[in-house]
Parts: C-alpha cells; sequence; structure tokens
C-alpha cells in the first residue's frame, strides 16, 4: 500500500509540474514598472501568434552547418520594439487567435520538440510591391538579434529552461538597425547540430499598435495576405 501511495504521489506530482511547465505568462516588453513590491514587464500591446510544427528534411536553408528555418513577417510601420519568442512543444498551451498551420494540425498531438534558438533578421525589402520569393532570396538579411536559452519561458519536458526569448530596440540613427516598414523573417533552428522536429509556437509583438502586420511560413502565403 505505501508503495502505491508514494507512486501515486510521484504520478500527481508529475502532473503538477507539467501543467505549470506549459502555462505562457504575458508576453512582457523591456519597459518595467513596480506593482507593489515586485517589478513586472509590462505587456506588449500587439502579439500575433504563429502554430507549427517542424519536420525533419523541410528547412529553409543551411547556415554554419545548422538547419535553418524561416516565418516571414511583414512589418507596416515604424516600431519601436520588437519581441520575438518561441516555445516547443506546444502541448496544452493555450494561445488565442493564433495563426494556425496544416502540419500543426495534423501533429497537434505530437510529443515531439526541439532546443530552440531563435533570430530576428530585417531585409532589404521595404514596399509590399517588392515582397516576392526572388527578392527575398537576394536581398540582404541583417541579423538583429538572437537568443538560445531564457529563463522567463516555461521549461521543457526534459526540466531545462531551452525556449528562446528576444527583446530588440530600434536604433533609429542606423539604417540597417531601426525597426522600419519592410520585410523581416524569424529564423529559428536547434542550438545543437542535428535535426529539428517538433511542435512549435512562435510569437511577434511590439509596444504599439501595428495594423496590418502580417505573419507567415512562406514568401506566397505571405503575400496572399498583403
Amino acid at each position: 500500500m505505501k508503495i502505491k501511495l508514494v507512486a501515486l504521489s510521484v504520478f500527481a506530482f508529475s502532473c503538477v509540474f507539467n501543467a505549470e511547465a506549459q502555462k505562457l505568462k504575458k508576453f512582457g516588453s523591456s519597459v518595467e514598472k513596480k506593482v507593489g513590491p515586485k517589478t513586472i514587464k509590462v505587456p506588449y500591446t500587439d502579439v500575433i501568434s504563429y502554430l507549427g510544427y517542424a519536420s525533419a528534411g523541410n528547412e529553409d536553408e543551411i547556415v554554419d552547418g545548422k538547419k535553418f528555418y524561416y516565418i516571414y513577417l511583414w512589418v507596416p510601420a515604424v516600431a519601436p520594439e520588437l519581441g520575438v519568442r518561441m516555445l516547443s512543444p506546444v502541448a496544452k498551451t493555450k494561445v488565442k487567435d493564433a495563426i494556425t498551420s496544416e502540419e500543426y494540425t495534423e501533429n497537434a498531438s505530437s510529443s515531439d520538440y526541439f532546443d530552440t534558438y531563435i533570430t530576428l533578421e530585417r531585409s532589404t525589402i521595404f514596399t509590399k510591391e517588392g515582397v516576392t520569393e526572388e527578392a527575398a532570396k537576394s536581398a540582404t538579411w541583417t541579423t538583429l538579434a538572437s537568443n538560445d536559452d531564457n529563463s522567463e519561458m516555461p521549461k521543457q519536458p526534459s526540466g531545462s529552461s531551452y525556449n528562446s526569448l528576444l527583446r530588440y530596440k530600434s536604433e533609429v540613427g542606423s539604417p540597417t538597425k531601426a525597426l522600419t516598414a519592410g520585410l523581416y523573417r524569424i529564423g529559428f533552428t536547434t542550438y545543437k547540430t542535428g535535426e529539428v522536429k517538433g511542435t512549435f509556437l512562435a510569437e511577434v509583438a511590439a509596444p504599439i499598435k501595428l495594423p496590418g502586420v502580417v505573419m507567415a511560413k512562406t514568401i506566397e502565403d505571405l503575400k496572399k495576405e498583403l
């Protein structure tokens, strides 16, 4: 009986741990304020979410030996800051009004996940008319920020803080580092060399409303929404 009770307790603790691990807090900006004895990050005003599934062999590009996948983003106006975060696996995480890919729908119950590594990249394409697959391939892409592990994010099933989050403030005086209207992309891979496989939630956020932001896995899908 004691053995059964111990096993039951361990199981219950495991369930609680897993439930807690899937809670995703509001996406906070770099701006902080005091609320009583605590200092909190002021939540972003505008958040766009994308649910996807990365499968082995479907990478978009090999960069320094790593298999990179991209999600494209059209930003219609100047932004003071952009935040990007990625969670894998999605599991039972609840997300409102997310863009949901067919790949995610087909693999939503998958337990696969990966050690996320993300980048925010800006292109030299600044008009909607300039957004084409050929232009995206030939454009110059500048990496504005990157992140591997972030303790603000929920832990993965392994117990490690391997999910990612970055915040990038616009550098107004720099032609290449300012957050102007244009085509951006979120790059993601795994920190370790190997296959990227599993469900993921990618979110991009801003501290001001940006009507007309579009997010899609491919340039073709992006153009349909512009």
